[in-house]
């Protein structure tokens, strides 16, 4: 139980809660919740008096993020049950004792049923990212649940929502919580990666597409491979481990390069068919001539919002027109979208899109995710955030 104050919906919005969905729009509530302040506790009911959940406040169209749909205090030993079920459902798929993978997703939002918190795990250095004030308000005791739960398998628990946060809380700055640790080695498939988890982008890597990673491993063999949007070399490190005949990485970022390089030098010391290029996408496009037989296109979000979605779509219809001219006849575009407010069928259709205008013949192989320690709530399909398509071009 507990004693938060309540925040009635008007009548005829209790129905997503009702479906367990965690997220109250302020269009629901039957009164402004500027009296509230932002990331405080409330109860949420239905305008009857009913008990629907229990979450935090927000200022913005999404009011209330719901932790709890069982009345119940958000102490610590709310936490140490998050983190446990989550620390369970890793154990379950073998990843906390993986001797070929040891950094994977802890903790992921909505999926794990905690709206606003990702926590990554590098071989014993939890990376923690707070993307609400109501989330950041507990990252002490987040911090003592990784403690608790995780034990003697725990090093370190570093804090990055600096980025997360932007500006809901003032004060914010990323820096350990818990232990200190340097930038991390880490092993994904057997694969070595530096992960630059202070000042890189995200947590420090993109755990996400280690899956898909392994798909374009094993269609690299004997291939020319080019992958853009590169960060740190992700899919190169997987294209030149299993045998491409060339690699080449572009990225805008020069500190990427550097470090896609490192890594790739630690895998492959020896290497002499790989190339890093500093450079933005579209730019490379403009000035380089040479066929891929395999290319990957992995942008950032293009659409942080729905405000956005529009120039998005033109955004990614648009790259992958350019992609589809530097594949081979017979070769594989690798696309991908992490727009959480562009869903599969809308991406689909914006490839069809670019596709019709390329006028070449285009199949689908395969139609791709996020993995398992990414999991999609049900009740909420928005956590599926992660699309991608690998096409067959000729």
């Amino acid at each position: 139980m507990n004693d938060y104050p309540s925040l009635k919906l008007n009548s005829g919005k209790e129905k997503s809660l009702q479906r367990f969905h965690p997220w109250v729009f302020s269009g629901a509530l039957a009164k402004d919740i500027k009296h509230s302040p932002e990331g405080s506790l409330v109860n949420v009911e239905d305008n009857k008096g009913n008990y629907l959940g229990t979450g935090y406040v927000q200022h913005g169209s999404i009011a209330v993020r719901i932790l709890s749909f069982v009345k119940t205090e958000i102490n610590q030993d709310f936490w140490n049950n998050a983190v446990q079920s989550s620390w369970d459902m890793r154990q379950r798929l073998g990843f906390t004792d993986n001797t070929l993978t040891n950094c994977f997703r802890l903790m992921h939002g909505e999926g794990d049923y905690i709206p606003g918190l990702v926590i990554d795990y590098y071989a014993g250095t939890c990376v923690i990212q707070c993307h609400t004030s109501g989330i950041y308000a507990h990252r002490d005791l987040i911090t003592q649940a990784l403690i608790n739960v995780l034990g003697k398998q725990l090093k370190a628990v570093f804090d990055k929502s600096f980025e997360t946060l932007h500006g809901a809380v003032p004060e914010a700055a990323n820096g350990f919580l818990y232990g200190q640790q340097e930038d991390k080695m880490v092993l994904e498939n057997g694969h070595q990666f530096k992960v630059d988890f202070t000042t890189g982008q995200k947590t420090g890597f993109f755990i996400d597409q280690r899956d898909n990673r392994q798909l374009v491993g094993q269609y690299s063999k004997g291939k020319t491979v080019l992958n853009t949007f590169a960060y740190t070399g992700g899919f190169s490190v997987y294209a030149l481990m299993h045998q491409a005949l060339q690699v080449d990485s572009v990225d805008v970022s020069k500190s990427a390069i550097e470090l896609l390089n490192e890594n790739m030098a630690t895998n492959s010391p020896n290497a002499t068919n790989h190339q890093g290029i500093a450079a933005d996408t579209f730019n490379y496009f403009k000035t380089f001539e040479t066929q891929y037989d395999i290319v990957i296109l992995d942008p950032p979000a293009f659409a942080k919002n729905r405000g956005a979605k529009h120039n998005a779509l033109m955004g990614y219809k648009r790259l992958n027109m350019e992609g589809l001219k530097y594949v081979k006849k017979g070769g594989l575009l690798f696309t991908f979208s992490c727009s959480q407010v562009v869903d599969s069928f809308t991406f689909n259709q914006t490839i069809l899109s670019a596709a019709i205008e390329s006028k070449r013949s285009i199949k689908i192989l395969h139609r791709l995710t996020q993995p398992a320690d990414h999991p999609v709530n049900i009740y909420h399909p928005e956590s599926e955030y992660l699309k991608g398509l690998v096409l067959m071009v000729e």
